[in-house]
């Protein structure tokens, strides 16, 4: 089973603001309603594991499978048999600020039920992924 869901908004923000909140997990929670906390065991690149918390809560294991530096990055979070893959996408846009795009493949038993609670808030995630970008590059 595999579940699918994609958002793409645009900020005035310029990438490299959208990317450093990505990339210091410290602020995850400051921006996604549904992350408590994020340890990484090592630096955000590719290949580096760590343990995220969700509301509820409960932990997951959690691995950046691609990092793109300014760009692009796919966490995998592991949750039982269930594969949840978040890629994030921030390009900039020709007249300034950026589109950013986040999708989520979720595969695995049950992904079809489990995927439309997992992505609920990704609206409210990327609003104030956002928000907190353009008030920092103000």
């Amino acid at each position: 089973m595999s579940f699918d869901h994609a958002q793409t908004v645009t900020t005035p923000a310029p990438p490299s603001a959208v990317w450093a909140l990505w990339a210091d997990p410290a602020t995850w929670p400051s921006w996604d309603p549904s992350v408590v906390g994020v340890v990484l065991d090592g630096p955000f690149e590719q290949g580096t594991a760590g343990t995220m918390t969700l509301a509820g809560p409960f932990e997951v294991p959690v691995v950046l499978a691609v990092v793109d530096p300014g760009t692009r990055y796919v966490d995998e979070l592991t949750m039982g048999e269930l594969v949840i893959r978040i890629d994030h996408v921030v390009t900039p846009l020709p007249d300034g600020g950026s589109e950013v795009t986040v999708s989520a493949t979720i595969e695995g038993p049950g992904a079809d039920d489990i995927g439309p609670m997992v992505t609920a808030e990704a609206p409210l995630a990327l609003a104030a992924l956002t928000a907190a970008a353009e008030a920092a590059s103000a």
